[in-house]
């Protein structure tokens, strides 16, 4: 069993977690159970999959786990493009943001194709 705490991969994507709690309070309230619960959702599923993944007996299992924190990781970028566009929040907030999440997805796809081998 792997400890998903020492995944540094992990770890960047519990701060992007906290980092989009700490934005989305800002969003005005009607958007509190549309984007603002979408976008808390998926980010938290990216570290929420890679934790689950880790615990599975096999790297083909948490390579299953991997994907799937790969498509939160297209959704909550997705969701910071269309929070820029509808200027929830600045170009410069989104901008660190989206480079962090292309950060997470370069590292979820080394992690992925090292357990692929």
């Amino acid at each position: 069993m792997r400890d998903y705490k020492k995944y540094i991969v992990w770890q960047k994507s519990h701060q992007l977690v906290l980092d989009i709690y700490k934005i989305t309070k800002q969003y005005p309230k009607e958007e509190v159970f549309g984007l603002v619960s979408q976008m808390r959702r998926s980010s938290s599923s990216i570290p929420t999959n890679i934790s689950e993944g880790a615990g599975r007996n096999s790297d083909k299992e948490f390579c299953r786990f991997l994907y799937i924190a790969f498509g939160s990781s297209n959704e909550i970028e997705y969701q910071l493009i269309l929070s820029k566009d509808l200027n929830y929040i600045d170009n410069e907030i989104a901008s660190v943001l989206i480079s962090n999440i292309e950060e997470v997805k370069k590292m979820l796809n080394k992690l992925i194709s090292t357990l692929e081998k």
